[in-house]
């Protein structure tokens, strides 16, 4: 497989709009982890409000979206949460919610806790057109974290590989695909935008099988993954545009 691709997905099937009960969430997830697809990352993602619903099977890998700070984490993947907001006590890896707006001053709390990797978060999307980040502002977002070593996550919106147009929302939706292209871009000192701007599926698709192992782990290592509310859809996206094969 393509190392682009590799443990690419976190599952958010408990986020809008998918929204599933945390008892459908968990058997989904069970159901992908004996799958065992490549693809995802078999990480499942929860609100730290939340986490007290979780029930056996219990995922085995667990990030956590921080919307309650008093909470305490059991042994937790991953930490979420808003720029600005207190940061309950765990070792976990930790990722720092912002917006292209935010990065002004940012040098100095770029790498908010140095000894856990910490990194960046960007929401790319919601449930209204005022939530999507325009493309020069996602471009924005790369090249800061290509630039200062920043790795990143990213979530929202990513409903498919390529970007397309929401005619529901009047909104041009971020495409995975690209966000990983862009980020490779920008680690090569190119301009992410134009990638980030292109719904030239098959251009993209190109694109990728073209990036060398090297460089693909390298851009992995700056956008780590990022969540999705289907664990299907990005499946099916790759498999179409033909990056993965059938039993990945």
């Amino acid at each position: 497989m393509n190392p682009l691709f590799a443990a690419l997905v976190d599952d958010a099937g408990l986020f809008p709009p998918t929204s599933l009960p945390m008892a459908d969430a968990l058997a989904r997830h069970e159901a992908d982890r004996a799958a065992g697809s490549a693809v995802l990352t078999h990480r499942f993602l929860c609100l730290a409000s939340r986490l007290h619903e979780i029930t056996s099977p219990r995922p085995e890998r667990i990030g956590v979206i921080v919307d309650d700070p008093l909470v305490e984490l059991p042994d937790v993947d991953l930490i979420e949460v808003r720029l600005g907001k207190p940061v309950p006590r765990s070792g976990a890896r930790l990722f720092v919610e912002v917006t292209a707006d935010e990065l002004d001053g940012l040098d100095a709390v770029a790498h908010p806790h140095p000894s856990t990797g910490a990194g960046f978060k960007i929401r790319c999307g919601g449930l209204t057109r005022e939530a999507f980040p325009s493309p020069e502002e996602v471009a924005r977002f790369i090249t800061f974290c290509a630039r200062n070593g920043i790795p990143f996550k990213a979530t929202a919106g990513l409903h498919h590989a390529v970007r397309h147009y929401d005619p529901a929302l009047g909104v041009w939706r971020h495409g995975f695909l690209n966000l990983l292209l862009a980020t490779h871009a920008a680690l090569h000192g190119a301009d992410p935008l134009p990638i980030l701007e292109s719904a030239d599926a098959d251009g993209l698709a190109r694109a990728a099988v073209a990036v060398k192992k090297e460089e693909a782990l390298r851009t992995r290592e700056t956008l780590v993954s990022y969540g999705s509310c289907s664990t299907s859809q990005p499946l099916k996206d790759l498999r179409e545009l033909g990056l993965i094969g059938e039993d990945a």
